[in-house]
């Protein structure tokens, strides 16, 4: 197989990871941040230089592009997926990119901030990494891997395979969303217009790993409505929303909350509060890999809002379930060629492919759920929505490989 050009792919990384694409509030404009407009808009130029001329970005952000197959029978269409947002959770504006070339093992100290330090402790996979190349942000900000590595490996493999044309390859759908880290990355995906069979996300950590499963997703939006009135005439007659909403909060169990919970466990996770002694909104994530458990959570905190608005006369609580999205598995069964030709890639580049499970999900999630089987598969991703983030190089590189080297199993696929 020929190189992959991982100064270019470096330099395709370096160069995303400094557009703002920080997501904003849901529920206001799509996409929520004028960055992800401005990434898409470069992203469309890159693939009509590389010869991709259908490329382009619709009126929601969403770019979509196709490399036409080169096998002499028809074949499978395949999409390859990343998400042009970062996370709000730590900014992604003025990101300052580190190149840590010829790593030489030990604590990386980064520049920006003295109190931001990324251990080998923290971090054991770093110990595998020594001589190659890490790239992290000057800790100010995140890094934006998440999921600019995506990016970044798609379109270098794109460009690998329309260089290397006598390389045989099924036809190709670029599809890059917006929003996926508030959870509406494929709202405006048109299935039909993509066309593809199977779709596979470049939105996983590490390398050689096929991510199958994912938590089930709902959102509990909690109301707590108090009684207001002046303190000093408050006696018998207030209701603070701001101490029924913290009676209500230390009713949910410890045991399921993220920090005390691992593997295929799943969690309660009060993540936003707000409001005042009027009224007090909780946001909290359920999350399990057996969906209907969270039926299960639902009606833990119905009964935990009962019985703290019956200790609390004239407050009322409220708990509305929104579903988000599925565990894959399920739909990933219904088409078995999206992970088997995804080892059988890792295979003939002489790798060893792992199935994994996310305790979170991607928006590949929502397609598998909506029926396009989409896996998710690795980037180089590592620490994503921190300051202490960071990828490698040649795990991105590696990426590159597989996504190439896919495209080359389904050009030998029956259509």
């Amino acid at each position: 197989m020929h190189p992959v050009n991982s100064a270019r792919l470096l330099e395709r990384f370096l160069r995303y990871v400094r557009v703002d694409t920080t997501a904003g509030e849901p529920g206001g404009d799509y996409p929520s941040s004028p960055g992800q407009l401005a990434l898409g808009r470069m992203l469309v130029d890159e693939l009509r230089e590389i010869g991709l001329s259908d490329a382009a970005q619709d009126k929601h952000g969403i770019v979509l592009a196709t490399l036409p197959g080169n096998t002499a029978a028809a074949t499978p269409t395949i999409a390859f997926n990343a998400h042009l947002d970062t996370s709000p959770e730590t900014t992604g504006a003025n990101v300052r990119p580190q190149v840590w070339r010829d790593y030489q093992g030990g604590d990386l100290l980064l520049p920006g901030d003295a109190s931001q330090v990324i251990r080998v402790a923290d971090n054991p996979e770093l110990a595998q990494l020594v001589g190659r190349t890490v790239i992290t942000s000057d800790g100010t900000t995140l890094l934006g891997a998440d999921d600019k590595a995506g990016l970044a490996v798609i379109v270098e493999a794109l460009a690998w395979l329309t260089e290397h044309p006598e390389v045989k390859h099924s036809p190709i759908r670029a599809c890059f969303t917006c929003d996926e880290e508030i959870g509406h990355g494929v709202d405006h995906v048109d299935l039909q217009k993509l066309a593809a069979v199977v779709c596979y996300t470049l939105d996983g950590s590490g390398a050689d790993l096929i991510d199958v499963e994912t938590f089930s997703a709902d959102l509990a939006t909690v109301t707590v409505r108090g009684i207001n009135i002046h303190p000093s005439i408050a006696k018998g007659r207030m209701v603070n929303a701001v101490r029924v909403a913290a009676d209500f909060w230390s009713r949910l169990p410890a045991e399921m909350s993220p920090e005390r919970t691992d593997g295929r466990q799943g969690f309660l996770h009060p993540y936003q509060i707000e409001g005042g002694v009027a009224s007090v909104t909780l946001k909290i994530l359920l999350r399990d890999f057996d969906t209907p458990k969270l039926a299960e959570q639902a009606r833990l905190l119905r009964a935990k809002a009962k019985a703290t608005a019956a200790d609390w006369p004239g407050a009322q609580i409220t708990v509305d379930v929104q579903p988000q999205y599925r565990n894959m598995a399920e739909g990933l069964a219904r088409e078995p060629r999206a992970v088997s030709y995804a080892e059988e890639a890792h295979r003939r580049l002489g790798r060893q492919a792992r199935r994994t499970i996310i305790r979170g999900g991607t928006d590949g999630s929502r397609l598998t759920e909506l029926g396009l089987p989409t896996p998710n598969l690795s980037t180089g991703e590592h620490n994503p929505h921190s300051p202490l983030e960071w990828t490698c190089l040649e795990e991105m590189a590696a990426a590159v490989e597989v996504v190439t080297m896919l495209a080359q199993v389904w050009g030998e696929a029956a259509a």
